[in-house]
């Protein structure tokens, strides 16, 4: 039986990059983030996959029907916070406020309380924001999906796979996303700009690395992936391309993937992954 997968998306607008003055807020902003996720229910609904979509609160309460939307087509709804501040520039009191505020409105619209969460741009760490962790299991998450084994956003001696956390609130069951080990460090092909840069040989040969040792690979998409035409800020190059990448549509490669793997959502697998 093949190893199931995780295709994951982190439900934000184009806009919506960290440590830029000004952001998230941008009055009158074109938004586009109902459109992008409505052709990512398509394509889904197409293949019959499962995924799980981070969700922050904040556009959530700008499209009250999406969450709803998402819901209806059999997906996971997990929490990407409210405002899509960096977890390291929250107190504990406000990280706080943020993940219960995001839980009540995405419970509300959904019916259901999200177990899974994902900090805006992998901004926690065991070290530096350790209370986090712990702060995510008291309000009842089963798991999280921040920890990068990266250079820059993350740790990159930080384990590949999914494991286990403990908290002085108890276990969480932490999912990586999907690196590829090189002689020159792990490189990003699970998601963002790698997984539309690096050819798709590369892309399969780390998911079948994680998949021959018995482990789920984990993806990650922003909508704004699937809209290269979409606008974009005027960022400093290397900043820009971090953000958005080349201005290519993940789509195409999203279609070979589903073709080559078995994808479900990170609720689904947290059972198998809980005594990691």
């Amino acid at each position: 039986m093949p190893v199931l997968n995780a295709l994951t998306i982190d439900v934000e607008d184009w806009y919506h990059v960290c440590d830029v003055p000004g952001i998230p807020v941008i009055p009158d902003a074109e938004k586009r983030v109902r459109r992008n996720v409505e052709l990512i229910l398509d394509m889904l609904r197409a293949v019959q996959v499962r995924a799980t979509f981070f969700i922050l609160g904040s556009v959530a309460q700008d499209e009250p029907d999406l969450v709803p939307k998402i819901v209806a087509e059999g997906h996971e709804i997990a929490s990407h916070g409210w405002s899509h501040t960096l977890v390291s520039k929250l107190t504990p009191e406000a990280f706080r406020s943020e993940i219960v505020a995001t839980a009540d409105i995405l419970e509300r619209q959904g019916g259901r309380r999200p177990s899974g969460f994902r900090a805006p741009q992998w901004s926690l760490c065991r070290s530096s924001t350790s209370w986090a962790f712990s702060i995510l299991r008291e309000e009842g998450f089963r798991y999280d999906s921040s920890l990068n084994p990266l250079p820059f956003v993350g740790n990159p001696c930080g384990p590949r796979q999914p494991f286990g956390l403990d908290t002085a609130a108890g276990r969480l069951v932490e999912f990586p996303p999907l690196v590829m080990p090189t002689c020159l460090g792990n490189l990003p092909v699970g998601g963002g700009w790698g997984f539309r840069f690096f050819p798709y040989a590369l892309v399969k040969r780390a998911i079948n690395r994680l998949n021959n040792a018995g482990y789920p690979a984990v993806l990650y998409l922003h909508p704004r992936e699937i809209d290269p035409a979409g606008p974009r800020l005027g960022l400093s190059p290397v900043k820009k391309f971090a953000a958005y990448g080349p201005r290519s549509d993940a789509s195409e490669r999203l279609r070979k993937i589903f073709l080559d793997f078995s994808f479900t959502s990170l609720d689904q697998l947290v059972q198998s992954c809980n005594t990691v």
